[in-house]
């Protein structure tokens, strides 16, 4: 049942994988604001971001995968694993150990766990629920992302036409199912520390304090993945971004980013590079501060233009600001991911498609 239940949580991922995948595609090359402790930095691509949500869903594809092909039966072990009772009912070690082979083998098994007490071991499914909870833990970290996203209104999760964001309040469009995909992914992180207990709490031979706890945990932690896999997927897939609000929100900032760009320019035509620098930071605050305390646009490009050590006109500076001066590789980290990384992965495991959305 363990085996099966990691294959189709492996296929509903996968899914989403493939959704990621190609939205990073559609958009390897769309500049925007990047952010560092959620403030302002050096941008990046819509794309780019989205990869790295892929990679943390590729990463517990393999651990799930490495898990899944090592689960094994506990075979015929008798009553403490030392199959006492199976030696005295076949006369033979080796029939004792045939009979572990056939067993294994009429549930499509590699082997059966060389030692046991008197139950399977329980780290495996330790392990087991560590993958889980590593695949919760992308999806909260995606979900998130979109949360805060969504508040810059650079993109939206899928909504229907009729869906109601608030009773009181009839603008709202609140991001309902990445909220819940958060709220999923809590509860099935806190489950792998109880498995952590359950394999920890393993008396000598055995006890009896793991079958209700396993009864519950195990099942729930599958079943609560599968419902974050099923929202997950078609948000993935439906993301709506809003290229001019990560412009508007880029450019807001760009002549931040650009201060680099400004001091070689300036630097270039003659100036001294300490006085540029100096003069920079003094309008950078300046520039700041009117941002901030006066709600003005950004005017850090106006005063670097009336100040005549720069030398630099506003078309000069403008040409200056092409966001894609800024972004680095990271159209090509896209298509390099995707050719070299994700793909391969996703054509050898293929998704499982379908499944309605739950609702919780």
């Amino acid at each position: 049942v363990l085996r099966e239940a990691t294959d189709l949580t492996m296929g509903r991922a996968a899914a989403v994988g493939a959704a990621l995948a190609e939205f990073a595609r559609r958009h390897r090359d769309l500049p925007c604001l990047g952010h560092t402790h959620f403030q302002p930095a050096q941008p990046t691509t819509v794309g780019k971001r989205a990869c790295l949500w892929l990679a943390d869903v590729l990463l517990d594809l393999e651990r799930l995968q490495f898990e899944r092909d090592r689960l094994l039966l506990r075979g015929a072990k008798g009553t403490t694993g030392t199959q006492a009772s199976f030696l005295q009912l076949l006369g033979s070690g080796d029939k004792v150990r045939e009979l572990d082979r056939r067993v294994a083998a009429a549930f499509g098994f590699p082997g059966t766990y060389p030692v046991t007490g008197q139950t399977s071991p329980r780290k495996p499914e330790f392990y087991l629920l560590a993958g889980l909870s590593g695949l919760a833990q992308s999806a909260y970290r995606f979900a998130s992302d979109v949360r805060l996203l969504s508040r810059l209104k650079e993109l939206d999760e899928p909504a229907s036409s009729t869906q109601v964001g608030s009773s009181a309040m009839p603008y709202k469009r609140n991001p309902m199912r990445v909220e819940r995909m958060c709220a999923l992914a809590r509860f099935v992180i806190t489950l792998e520390p109880n498995a952590a207990w359950t394999a920890a709490s393993q008396w000598l031979e055995r006890t009896l304090d793991d079958s209700a706890n396993r009864r519950l945990s195990l099942p729930e932690a599958f079943l609560a993945s599968d419902a974050i896999l099923l929202l997950w997927r078609p948000v993935a897939a439906g993301l709506e971004v809003y290229p001019a609000m990560v412009r508007r929100n880029l450019v807001e900032e760009l002549p931040f980013m650009a201060s680099e760009e400004i001091l070689l320019a300036a630097a270039a035509r003659g100036g001294d590079r300490q006085r540029l620098h100096e003069r920079l930071r003094v309008l950078s605050r300046d520039a700041a501060r009117a941002v901030k305390m006066e709600g003005r646009p950004n005017p850090l490009l106006d005063l670097v233009a009336g100040d005549a050590e720069f030398g630099l006109d506003a078309a000069k500076l403008a040409a200056l600001l092409d966001p894609a001066r800024f972004v680095g590789r990271a159209p090509e980290q896209v298509d390099e991911f995707l050719a070299e990384t994700a793909l391969p992965w996703l054509d050898a495991h293929p998704p499982t498609e379908g499944g309605a959305e739950p609702v919780v």
